[in-house]
């Protein structure tokens, strides 16, 4: 999936409302993401992000936000050519792992308050 993201860690994306994630969004705001790149292989130095939150459709003011981050990350972009909603999902907590400086096994996960991170704890798997 395209996505762009805001100074406050909300991932922003377009999606056709009538796709499955779409639609269960609109009955359960209650979401989680995992970003990572796909060309890592297994046994390798992984890193990525877990993130836990909620996500819906967005309107007004807080469109034409998304839609500039979107531009931003994708200069290409025409919004006049897309006809889907935007979707924001805005993250609660945020689990963070990368073995190569944090060690194999080791979680290290923050709390999102307004546009900065508050540790919250460490987790450390055998």
């Amino acid at each position: 999936m395209y996505f762009a993201w805001t100074s406050g860690f909300d991932v922003i994306w377009i999606s056709d409302p009538d796709s499955r994630h779409s639609r269960n969004l609109s009955v359960n705001r209650s979401a989680a993401v995992t970003i990572y790149d796909s060309h890592q292989t297994w046994g390798g130095w992984d890193r990525g992000l877990q993130l836990f939150g909620t996500a819906g459709v967005v309107t007004g003011r807080t469109a034409e936000q998304a839609e500039r981050a979107y531009g931003a990350r994708f200069p290409s972009f025409d919004p006049a050519a897309n006809s889907y909603p935007f979707y924001r999902f805005r993250p609660r907590e945020i689990k963070l792992f990368y073995e190569r400086i944090l060690g194999g096994g080791t979680l290290v996960t923050a709390k999102v308050t307004g546009e900065r991170l508050v540790w919250a704890r460490t987790e450390v798997f055998a």
